[in-house]
């Protein structure tokens, strides 16, 4: 079978959105966090190439679960990452889960309502920032947090790509009742530039991205790793900064990423916010009486 490297898209853990295992991460977790970062890549580089078919995909998604689990190394990212979990006694079910996810991309083209991209999201997202969690030894009393900030980060990747999706790979993660609500339909996503009819669409799934986003404002707050904590907060705030331009932008006709120095604007405000808030959170709550 040809080797996943193959269908790499050259993308690196610096090309995204938000950050991973930057120097903020203590640097004993941060190898474990780019191994698997570099499985989840080019697993999704597979399930995104253009031309595999669905067959094709799912196999190699197959054939790198086998390598993951012990059966082989012909995927080298998934030698690497068995290797490293196994040297911190740590399950590989993170990443399944996350395959199930990409088999899901080779093969589910559409979803029904925003429960089916949540389904979609417990694969996709929420994984990520488990397995984090995970090898910060952090509890799963975060678990709830951590998923709903992270499905929120699937969905702003969503918005900001549904044009190139829905051209490039006839992907549509859009549910198909909030276009029919605007009276659309899939076509829409393949003009040069959004009707109002189709902002609006756009705006409402933000907007209730922006509600998970405020459902997981407290997770750093529950994290006691203060560095994670702290890479925590600027992912957040990063995702608050991308909703918001997505409230204001057409992704079919604007740009609506970060640039650098927007990214290092935000990452610094962050960074001092989470420092501030967990200053706060030491302090004594109560003085000692003269």
């Amino acid at each position: 079978m040809t080797g996943a490297n193959e269908f790499r898209s050259g993308k690196t853990h610096r090309d995204e959105n938000f950050p991973v295992a930057s120097w903020l991460i203590r640097p004993r977790h941060r190898a474990l966090i780019l191994a698997f970062y570099e499985f989840v890549r080019s697993a999704d580089d597979i399930a995104d190439h253009a031309s595999l078919t669905a067959q094709q995909k799912v196999a190699m998604l197959d054939r790198m679960e086998a390598d993951l689990l012990g059966a082989g190394d012909d995927s080298a990212e998934a030698a690497t990452l068995r290797r490293a979990l196994a040297e911190r006694n740590m399950s590989p079910q993170h990443a399944q889960d996350l395959l199930k996810a990409f088999r899901l991309d080779a093969t589910k083209l559409r979803y029904r309502d925003w429960d089916d991209l949540m389904g979609y999201c417990a694969y996709s997202a929420m994984p990520v920032g488990r397995f984090v969690l995970d090898v910060h030894g952090e509890s799963r009393a975060t678990w709830p947090a951590s998923d709903a900030t992270c499905a929120a980060l699937q969905i702003i990747n969503h918005l900001q790509d549904c044009a190139a999706d829905y051209r490039n790979l006839d992907r549509v993660y859009i549910p198909l009742d909030a276009l029919a609500a605007c009276g659309l339909g899939v076509k829409a996503l393949a003009a040069p530039k959004a009707s109002p009819e189709l902002r609006r669409c756009l705006a409402g799934l933000a907007k209730r991205t922006a509600v998970l986003l405020h459902q997981g404002d407290a997770l750093p707050s529950l994290i006691e790793d203060g560095r994670l904590a702290l890479e925590i907060s600027v992912i957040q705030t990063l995702a608050q900064q991308l909703t918001g331009i997505l409230l204001r932008r057409d992704p079919l006709s604007e740009r609506v990423h970060l640039g650098k120095l927007g990214v290092a604007g935000v990452s610094l405000f962050a960074i001092v916010k989470g420092l501030t808030r967990r200053a706060g959170l030491q302090r004594p709550t109560s003085a000692a009486q003269p």
